[in-house]
């Protein structure tokens, strides 16, 4: 797929699906309202785009770090003076802290293991203002940590086990203190709302496909299939979703429930159902997505599965992750395509500064710093 044909121009049209990541310090009467507008039906459209109106070239900078050594450095997310790294297969630790901006390592944690403070397999990290919530889908809990005060290491002050009616969670955001969001993938709605104590609280939405057939006889393959990747920002009330497969990408605005999907050339995605799984058949879709203040940040792959096969059969080896980061606006319009000089997984974007901060796990140098232009 030649970079021409993933970033030009757009389209408009009409139709729909359903919500994902909260934090913060939302008010309990405005949660309320939030729950109760869930049973209601949203204002939905479908945005079909075919690329975008403007490209840029970006080079990035890998940062020396003074310590740490990754195996697959997946995600990074940040907080003030702070980031944290995810390791997805770390051997020792999960995760790694350092100080920003000059990428100082503070503390790693996270530890592997069987143990009562171990975890089994880290998926997810989130900031809560000073608290990091890790999931940990091996032994079905949301384990809490915070800076000790010397910021030195990383203290586990709490764990929630997840309810047991929920299947393997794979992602989670919070929408306050006591609430949040666990994707469903029963394939019988999108999402789940989870409290505080990890009890399911109610299921809501649906998979916004038009393959009617997966809706009525393979409700869990099309859930794999339409596994996504999600975030929320508290500030603008808007949330997304951006699939794996394909090329989806999913809006909410929960303060006017107005929910868009947006549909680019890759489709919604493609599987074929044996055994009861969903198998992949057409592209790698999006592989990390941020709701920033005053747009929605997405890497986006678009490897075909032939091209994967292909690959694997000549013993090449393929760059894992994306190079394309989709900008939309908040309401979804497509404003820029950057084409990244490398491969990345995971993103953290300061719009302030104008900094990407990304993790190559193709690299010895797994953490880069991309400088973007100033005028999305």
């Amino acid at each position: 797929m030649s970079i021409i044909s993933l970033c030009s121009s757009h389209r408009t049209f009409a139709l729909p699906a359903f919500l994902s990541r909260l934090s913060g310090g939302l008010s309990a009467a405005f949660v309320l309202l939030w729950l109760a507008a869930c049973s209601r039906p949203l204002r939905e459209r479908v945005t079909v785009y075919d690329g975008f109106p403007q490209t840029a070239e970006l080079a990035g900078t890998p940062l020396p770090l003074d310590t740490a050594v990754f195996h697959y450095p997946f995600r990074i997310r940040v907080q003030a003076d702070r980031a944290v790294v995810m390791d997805l297969h770390g051997t020792d630790h999960f995760f790694h802290a350092f100080s920003l901006p000059d990428f100082r390592h503070l503390a790693s944690s996270g530890r592997r293991g069987d143990g009562p403070d171990d975890l089994i397999s880290a998926e997810n990290m989130r900031w809560t203002g000073d608290t990091l919530h890790v999931l940990d889908s091996g032994k079905s809990q949301v384990a809490h940590f915070v800076f000790a005060p010397s910021a030195d290491s990383l203290l586990r002050v709490g764990t929630v086990s997840l309810d047991r009616q929920l299947l393997r969670a794979l992602d989670f955001v919070s929408i306050n203190d006591s609430t949040c969001l666990v994707p469903d993938y029963s394939g019988d709605s999108r999402f789940c709302v989870v409290n505080r104590d990890g009890r399911l609280l109610r299921r809501f939405g649906s998979i916004p496909t038009a393959n009617e057939d997966a809706l009525l006889h393979s409700r869990p393959a099309l859930a794999q299939a339409w596994r996504s990747f999600i975030d929320y920002n508290p500030r603008n009330g808007v949330l997304a979703a951006a699939t794996q497969l394909g090329e989806v990408l999913e809006l909410w605005n929960l303060r006017d429930s107005t929910h868009t999907v947006l549909l680019g050339p890759g489709g919604e995605p493609q599987f074929q159902v044996r055994q009861g799984y969903g198998i992949p058949t057409d592209i790698m879709g999006f592989i990390d997505v941020q709701v920033a203040d005053s747009a929605v940040y997405a890497i986006f792959q678009g490897t075909s599965f032939k091209e994967i096969g292909q690959s694997i059969q000549q013993g090449e080896s393929l760059q894992d992750g994306g190079r394309y980061l989709y900008v939309f606006s908040l309401t979804g319009a497509p404003l820029r395509c950057y084409v990244l000089d490398r491969h990345v997984c995971g993103i953290a974007v300061n719009e302030k500064r104008r900094i990407l901060w990304t993790t190559d796990v193709n690299s010895d140098e797994p953490v880069v710093e991309f400088r973007l232009d100033a005028t999305d």
